[in-house]
């Protein structure tokens, strides 16, 4: 402030209207006309003093020159005199101003209303101080009496600014139309003063006025008469825009148009507009630059998935997300592009398979998975990258890979194939000759196959035809580790619980326990019989967790293993009274020395191979019928294993159905493996894999349905269906004759019957 102004003496506290308001008058317009010039500190305080002592003045003055309420008086009248002589001057300063703008267009009129608001806000601010005795006592009684039409003074001078300049102004639109064409010009990129529209925006904020409490905001003003006509002009602008875009450019390059003009529009939000006007702004635009042109975008959603468009993906994600239809028609064109993917990658192997003469079934498991596996990396790649990994399109992934799993051209009609070639696949991963387990990423490659798992709708298949591999595994000895086989088995246990992986857990402990009792009963052995020279270990394997059949047929044990055999039995029914052994030669394996060759081999067999290879220690010659008689093999079976024999040279066959020992069988290898896989078991693994299941499920559905009547007491045929249905759908799809066949066999066995009087309405037996 500067030090000092010159103008009249400052009046006595007893000075009557006139005298006091000429003085107050002189300051109050050097405030609003010349406060750049400065005012003094004891100037300001000789105007605080002289309108506070008016105020509290007892004594009853004149009231020429002032306005005056009629009715009043005292303190009272004093404190409307000065209040309406206070407005009396607002508008004739107001007056003087509204004649300068009158004349000013555009730009020019903004930046003389913004300097003018500038000005008579901050003069109008020091005025408010000086009557801060009026403003705490008189106008705070008159409002509190009811007179809302009566203002703090500060809040009176931006009434009189809004009646007295801004309306009149701003009935032709003067003000905001010019604000408006600032923003046109902008968005047709030309640079405009943002620091000029915020100040004039800026006071249609400051105008709004809540009668019933002047501190509170109120946007009426400012959604009157500049955001009603933004939103509008806005619309416009983009309908017009959007439309000639479209016409003359690609869909990919309205994407990024539409994209920038919704940030472009977001910023000036924040730049020069209130808050509020985002969400209805961004709104508009929505419905514009998206709602408008959803049709086109999803149009064209096809062929930027086909050409792998990340970008535009993205893009067209971002923009429809916006609105609330705009993503399901997307999704449902995702679910049908990853089906198609999925189906074609199948029917490639399948035609592959098909020109190299073998039939669909030939499909090799690795292939297959690998050719699922890229589909579902692939895209769901596209739903991480391109979608953000939202839940709509991740559903949408994870059912497109539900029905090409479990429905293409290498399983046809058949529910079992996709189970089966997952399961053979993870057999040949979890088997020590597998690369990927010798190149270190055997948990990735497990974790891969669990991807494709948890789309398989018949999980007891891939658990039957699981379990069955395992067997193999753990009792050929050739599984890549413990740790892996735990893994994997910890991942199924994780998907399906703990049933699931309960026969596949006691596997292992039987594995234990059976290396344990080698040990114990070779311990014995050595205590009492030191005559044996056979190499001999036992798997003892529980008949409920192995899917393991023995032979069906009679077999004679070599008289070179009987004593072993023998001794075994002993020992194991004294350990263990009352149990039975079945013996599995079919799965039981051998090694032996050779000693009619020069080179000494030593070959392994399985037990049916060892039993005809046995009998050339006492025979030069044998015919197929005297094998037949020596071993009980079935003459069909034996006749494969002599054919693997002789194809392997360890036997020769000079004259049909005669076989002799070779002399001069040789081999790069010491070691010679002759316990080969043969067809026929092969075929029948499949076979006798789908009957276990039918079997299974027969029961997993009868204990379902006393679950769910044990809980519910009684219950509709058609609820009790759904029931079943859905607590089984985690494990097998049910097919509905089945559970009306369980539920018969139920009520048979009395764990149900029917209601007395109804047809449809069954009640649990307890």
């Amino acid at each position: 402030m500067a030090p000092s102004n010159s103008g009249p003496p400052m009046p006595p506290a007893s000075a009557d209207l006139a005298t006091t308001w000429q003085y107050l008058e002189e300051g109050v317009d050097h405030i609003m006309t010349k406060l750049q010039t400065g005012v003094s500190y004891s100037k300001y305080m000789s105007l605080y003093t002289v309108a506070y002592n008016y105020c509290t003045s007892s004594k009853m003055h004149g009231s020429e020159g002032g306005i005056g309420l009629g009715g009043k008086s005292g303190a009272s009248l004093m404190g409307s005199d000065l209040y309406n002589n206070l407005t009396k001057y607002f508008v004739n300063h107001l007056q003087g101003l509204r004649e300068v703008a009158e004349t000013l267009q555009d730009e020019a009129l903004l930046r003389y209303y913004a300097a003018e608001w500038d000005r008579y806000t901050t003069g109008a601010n020091y005025i408010n101080r000086l009557f801060t005795y009026l403003n705490r006592h008189w106008v705070r009684r008159e409002r509190d009496e009811g007179r809302k039409n009566v203002y703090p003074v500060y809040t009176l001078a931006l009434v009189q600014w809004k009646a007295c300049l801004f309306i009149p102004i701003q009935r032709q639109q003067k003000l905001a139309g010019a604000i408006l064409r600032l923003i046109e010009n902008q968005r047709n990129g030309e640079a405009i003063e943002q620091g000029l529209v915020k100040k004039v925006v800026d006071s249609f904020v400051s105008l709004g006025l809540d009668e019933t409490d002047t501190n509170k905001a109120c946007l009426d003003v400012y959604k009157e008469h500049f955001e009603g006509p933004f939103i509008e002009t806005t619309e416009t602008y983009y309908n017009h825009e959007s439309e000639s875009f479209i016409a003359s450019h690609s869909v990919s390059d309205y994407l990024k148009k539409a994209e920038e003009r919704l940030k472009e529009e977001e910023d000036r939000v924040d730049r020069y507009l209130n808050t509020q006007t985002r969400k209805p702004l961004i709104s508009k635009c929505e419905a514009v630059l998206i709602r408008a042109h959803s049709e086109l975008m999803w149009d064209s959603f096809q062929n930027l998935l086909d050409f792998d468009k990340d970008e535009d993906l993205q893009r067209m994600y971002s923009l429809l997300s916006r609105i609330p239809e705009g993503l399901e028609p997307l999704r449902k064109k995702f679910e049908e592009h990853v089906k198609k993917a999925g189906l074609a990658a199948v029917s490639r192997l399948v035609g592959e398979s098909a020109s190299r003469g073998e039939s669909g079934d030939a499909v090799e498991p690795k292939p297959y998975v690998d050719a699922l596996l890229e589909v579902h990396r692939k895209n769901s790649d596209t739903v991480t990258r391109s979608f953000r990994g939202e839940a709509g399109f991740v559903a949408s992934l994870d059912k497109a890979c539900r029905d090409f799993m479990n429905r293409n051209a290498a399983t046809g009609t058949s529910n079992s194939k996709s189970p089966e070639l997952l399961a053979k696949h993870t057999d040949l991963l979890l088997r020590k000759s597998n690369k990927v387990a010798e190149e270190g990423d055997l948990e990735g490659a497990l974790n891969r196959v669990m991807i494709l798992f948890k789309y398989l709708e018949d999980k007891d298949i891939f658990q039957t035809f699981y379990t069955t591999r395992l067997s193999k595994r753990l009792i050929h000895g050739v599984s890549a580790s413990d740790e892996s086989e735990a893994s994997m088995i910890s991942k199924l246990k994780e998907a399906c619980g703990f049933e699931y992986t309960n026969k596949l857990q006691r596997m292992f402990t039987d594995m234990s326990l059976s290396k344990d009792l080698t040990d114990q009963f070779k311990a014995r052995m050595e205590q009492t019989h030191d005559d044996i020279d056979i190499s001999f270990s036992i798997m003892v394997l529980g008949t409920n967790f192995w899917p393991l059949n023995p032979p069906g047929h009679d077999f004679i044990i070599p008289q070179e293993m009987q004593a072993t055999y023998d001794r075994f039995q002993r020992y194991y029914q004294m350990k263990h009274s009352g149990r039975k052994l079945t013996w599995l030669w079919n799965y039981s394996k051998n090694e032996l020395r050779t000693n009619h060759t020069n080179q000494k081999y030593i070959l392994m067999t399985s037990t049916f191979q060892t039993a005809i290879l046995l009998q050339f220690n006492r025979n030069d010659t044998l015919s197929l019928e005297e094998l037949h008689i020596a071993t009980s093999i079935p003459k069909d079976h034996l006749v494969q294993v002599l054919a693997l024999l002789t194809k392997a040279k360890v036997l020769v066959s000079e004259e049909a159905g005669q076989y002799d020992l070779n002399p001069s069988f040789k081999s790069k290898k010491i070691r010679v493996n002759l316990n080969q896989p043969i067809k026929s078991d092969t075929k029948a693994e499949s076979t006798e894999v789908m009957k276990t299941v039918d079997e299974d499920r027969k029961y997993v559905i009868q204990a379902t349905i006393v679950r769910i009547m044990k809980a519910r007491k009684t219950m509709k045929n058609q609820a009790l269906l759904d029931e079943v249905i859905s607590q089984l759908t985690q494990r097998f799809t049910p097919k509905v004759p089945d559970i009306k066949k369980a539920i018969d066999t139920l009520l048979e066995k009395d764990y149900i019957e029917r209601v007395d009087g109804t047809r449809d309405t069954f009640a649990y037996l307890a």
